[in-house]
């Protein structure tokens, strides 16, 4: 059933109603910090939908109630989406209309509802995008690196040795990098990103759209040093690195090289195994430890 009675939000101090919308399941960007980053079209979803499904009830009562806006909330995030997926699924067979938020930005970036999009299109019924703000694009516009293609890591693992053989696997990719990260983490990752990937031109966004919002540009090592020394920041983080330069040489298939590599692998750890073709070939630290991590794995 859809949402029958009239539905209103508040904004520039006016009481707007909102227009009714279609059953099925609304994707709602929302704002990552501003709360004045929010379209009409979002306004009149979540005060038009039946329930609102959202990832943190306590962070999104404070934006609905801003915009005057009483939409049920039903909490639906990583911990209790196995439950909740059925009782959602219900609600939409039987002709409602829900709005799918998260925290912050668009949903499905590093969070639950992917699983609950695919489920709703398995069942043949609509899923429509509510786009708007993220995190993600709102960082590369002001970072001052490529824009023309880019590649979205979300979380690296937190612990170094695993965070650099994952930096191993990127290194190649011809595209700026962007990342999430704990502000806890930031400096020990980007001396990770230097040592792997190059001393790469990196930007450090934080807190974007906020009072405190900061991007601050410069090489990997320099914005280590300078995080290192800082203390961790506070606030939400994004990191993206600049693509690999034009000169910089990523061996893929040179039988020789890999064939030295697999001897040393067989005796030795991934760290040891690139101290000692370095040594033994002079090419660059970062180059032989990408593939000493990629022989390792049986990527090669």
């Amino acid at each position: 059933m859809s949402n029958e009675s009239s539905s209103f939000y508040t904004v520039f101090g006016m009481r707007a109603e909102a227009e009714r919308i279609a059953p099925g399941l609304h994707v709602v960007a929302t704002p990552i910090g501003n709360l004045r980053d929010i379209s009409l079209r979002a306004l009149t979803t979540l005060a038009s939908a039946n329930a609102v499904l959202a990832e943190d009830t306590r962070v999104s009562r404070t934006l609905l109630a801003h915009y005057g806006i009483t939409t049920p909330l039903i909490a639906y995030h990583e911990h209790n989406a196995a439950e909740m997926r059925p009782k959602i699924m219900k609600r939409l067979e039987a002709g409602e209309a829900l709005a799918l938020i998260s925290d912050a930005g668009t949903p499905l970036v590093s969070d639950p509802g992917y699983k609950l999009v695919e489920a709703v299109l398995d069942e043949g019924m609509k899923v429509t995008p509510v786009p708007g703000p993220s995190a993600v694009l709102a960082a590369l516009v002001a970072a001052g690196l490529p824009t023309d293609r880019f590649f979205f890591e979300g979380f690296l693992p937190p612990k170094s040795s695993a965070r650099c053989e994952r930096l191993a696997v990127l290194a190649a990719i011809p595209s700026t990098l962007v990342f999430f990260e704990s502000p806890r983490r930031v400096a020990a990752m980007l001396a990770d990103s230097a040592e792997i990937l190059g001393d790469r031109q990196a930007t450090v966004a934080r807190e974007l759209t906020k009072m405190f919002e900061t991007v601050k540009r410069g090489t990997l090592s320099q914005l280590a040093a300078e995080f290192e020394a800082s203390g961790p920041p506070k606030g939400e983080i994004v990191v993206l690195i600049g693509p690999p330069s034009a000169e910089t040489e990523v061996v893929h298939d040179d039988a020789d090289l890999d064939e030295r590599i697999k001897r040393h692998l067989s005796r030795m750890s991934v760290k040891d195994a690139t101290v000692v073709t370095v040594e033994e070939t002079g090419l660059p630290r970062r180059q032989i430890y990408a593939r000493a991590v990629a022989l390792a794995r049986g990527d090669g």
